[in-house]
């Protein structure tokens, strides 16, 4: 037997392996829309629990895996949860998401940081992630969960999420020296933080830069896209193997950019045609994505030809189908069933022109 019968499916095509079909799996598959999430949610209210004690943590991650089989299991995690090893207090508010208590907004709070020790601050990471490859074998591919340097550094200046993000652009406009020393050690931190992931078993490493579509293309250039490369050329630097992917939201006009990343992937959101995405990132780059998640509440034939649509315009090479974001809490259990037994049963021979 050859190396790929015992390489995910997931892993291959990341690599740029051609495959018989695109592999699958789902943004926040593990989440509300499950049952079986909110039963352990009353058990476990808070999402520092959940995330961080390991049995909780893995049994998250692995509900979505065992209900469904996607071919990629992510661990179960926020993308602050990394921030107290750096000394930045947060806690995470349920359904409000971060909330950090002392925001940075001065140079003496940004000389306070320290470098992150992953083993010390994250001791629960390695239990996690080892758990999930033991558990999933080589039937699926473990994802790492990271967030990028300017999301991290929004929720860290701003406190909380935000619809404005103007107390971050008023440091970034009015006094950007100490932002950009706060990317920096943000930075370096992730690319630790990732490398440490991989180390513990994760396979592919996705980073979510979830707010970096608030910037002009023009500021995305100075504080989103260089620190992006930091990171990715960082984890490169050791770990040249893993596929490192991407994700923007509402990236539709920073699409080119995120190609220059040093990503592996981009993610791609719905706002953008498929077709359109390829053309855009040029056919060396690998892509993710992109059903609206408002799909799933269609019925099973509008799901199905909105998936073959997608699979299409992506092409036979170099695709992982998802939706354009995470799925959304009151979508019907078996929609995403029925989304995941459809993506399984396709043939790429099959879906063409």
């Amino acid at each position: 037997m050859g190396v790929s019968s015992t390489t995910p499916h997931l892993l291959r095509a990341a690599r740029g392996e051609v495959v018989d079909r695109p592999p699958v799996w789902m943004m926040r598959q593990a989440g509300r829309y499950m049952k079986a999430y909110r039963d352990l949610r009353d058990k476990y209210p808070s999402f520092r629990d959940r995330s961080e004690i390991p049995e909780v943590a893995i049994e998250v991650s692995l509900q979505p895996w065992r209900a469904f089989q996607p071919d990629g299991v992510i661990l179960f995690s926020d993308i602050v949860t990394p921030l107290p090893g750096l000394g930045i207090d947060m806690d995470i508010a349920e359904g409000k998401g971060p909330i950090i208590h002392s925001p940075l907004r001065t140079q003496e709070q940004i000389d306070r940081l320290h470098p992150l020790e992953p083993e010390a601050a994250l001791p629960f990471i390695k239990t996690i992630l080892q758990a999930l490859r033991s558990e999933v074998g080589n039937q699926s591919t473990v994802l790492g969960f990271v967030g990028a340097p300017w999301t991290l550094a929004a929720y860290a200046v701003e406190g909380k999420g935000s619809k404005t993000y103007s107390i971050i652009k008023n440091m970034a406009f009015s006094d950007p020296t100490i932002l950009h020393q706060l990317l920096t050690k943000l930075a370096d931190a992730i690319a630790i933080y990732a490398r440490y992931q991989i180390d513990c078993g994760a396979q592919v490493v996705q980073m979510f830069d979830s707010w970096a579509g608030q910037l002009s293309p023009q500021d995305y250039d100075t504080f989103a896209l260089p620190y992006q490369k930091r990171v990715f050329q960082q984890v490169k630097q050791t770990h040249p193997d893993t596929p490192l992917i991407l994700l923007v939201s509402g990236s539709a006009g920073v699409l080119e950019r995120m190609g220059q990343s040093g990503a592996d992937i981009v993610s791609v959101d719905w706002a953008v045609d498929m077709a359109d995405a390829r053309a855009r990132l040029g056919k060396q780059m690998k892509v993710q994505g992109n059903l609206d998640p408002g799909v799933l509440f269609g019925s099973k034939q509008f799901i199905r030809d909105r998936i073959l649509d997608t699979v299409r315009k992506a092409g036979n090479w170099g695709h992982i189908l998802n939706l354009g974001h995470g799925v959304l809490p009151e979508t019907p259990e078996e929609n995403v069933a029925f989304f995941f037994e459809t993506a399984k049963e396709l043939n790429l021979a099959g879906v063409k022109g």
